[in-house]
């Protein structure tokens, strides 16, 4: 009987195994071609194709589109982007984190009547498309004299990553026991007090998640980008998009291929980083 289930399962690890492998390698290989192509010279792939082993390093694509390549119209690489992203997504992931964690504290061990539907609406922001919120945007961002500004996009993100935050934060401190909250109402400590000394202590896995889901969405983001922003102004995802632009001249795919991996490189960083607590953190408050 031993035997026979150390068979089965074998057979089931050799049927398993590539079938996932295959997967993964077919999910890998458009990220596996642009890594390639960063590396390859213009000539090298203009004289092929796009699919091939470069036949040398040729770093020069990378230092080039750090510093040098057209945007858009402007010569002056990604970099001037990429910090245009990272002012953008760290403060909207600090803001949206801390309303979220403090909204969802509320909502879950303070509750109030009607906590349930102002959870409702606050979460009600997770469904709606990116696209009905345009509109509405643009007339806020012009009322706010904001418009093609980074401080209006990082409001932007900020009120829309609240409802993402908030859902995390209040599910997650929801298995939080009442006798803490009891505990330190007893001790005469008020609504901040205890979120401050007894729940912000408990919620390092659940703000993990948030900061690391929160990032990347920001990071990655280009609807709101290239809506509400324009020039100098943009962030990186709407920069790239630009390369499709330059239909007149032709592709500087090695430049290119080096300028999207660049613009990945914090998301992957955060990712290979962070992604085990990432995991950890989403599956804490289920276990509780």
């Amino acid at each position: 009987m031993a035997n026979d289930n150390t068979m089965s399962r074998t057979g089931r690890y050799m049927f398993v195994y590539p079938v996932l492998i295959a997967f993964a390698a077919f999910f890998l290989i458009p990220l596996i071609v642009v890594a390639l192509n960063s590396f390859r010279t213009f000539e090298e792939i203009s004289q092929t194709s796009v699919l091939g082993w470069p036949r040398a390093l040729h770093w020069q694509n990378w230092s080039e589109a750090w510093s040098g390549y057209c945007f858009g119209g402007v010569c002056a690489g990604i970099h001037p982007y990429m910090w245009n992203s990272l002012l953008i997504a760290v403060p909207a992931t600090i803001l949206s984190t801390v309303l979220g964690a403090i909204n969802g504290y509320m909502l879950a061990l303070w509750r109030f009547r009607g906590a349930a539907l102002v959870f409702a609406v606050i979460t009600f922001g997770v469904f709606l498309p990116a696209q009905m919120k345009l509109v509405p945007w643009a007339i806020t961002l012009r009322a706010l004299d904001l418009s093609n500004t980074l401080p209006g996009l990082v409001l932007i993100h900020v009120i829309g990553g609240i409802s993402f935050t908030t859902l995390f934060c209040r599910n997650y401190y929801a298995n939080i026991p009442q006798d803490l909250i009891k505990a330190a109402r007893v001790d005469g400590a008020g609504v901040f007090v205890t979120f401050w000394r007894i729940v912000l202590p408990l919620s390092a896995p659940i703000l993990i998640v948030t900061v690391i889901w929160q990032f990347t969405n920001i990071w990655n983001e280009f609807l709101f980008g290239i809506t509400f922003s324009e020039g100098a102004n943009r962030p990186v995802t709407a920069a790239l998009m630009a390369l499709d632009a330059n239909i007149a001249q032709a592709r500087e795919y090695g430049v290119e291929s080096a300028a999207v991996l660049l613009a990945a490189i914090p998301t992957l960083l955060v990712y290979i980083l962070g992604g085990r607590y990432f995991v950890r953190g989403l599956t804490a408050g289920s276990v509780k």
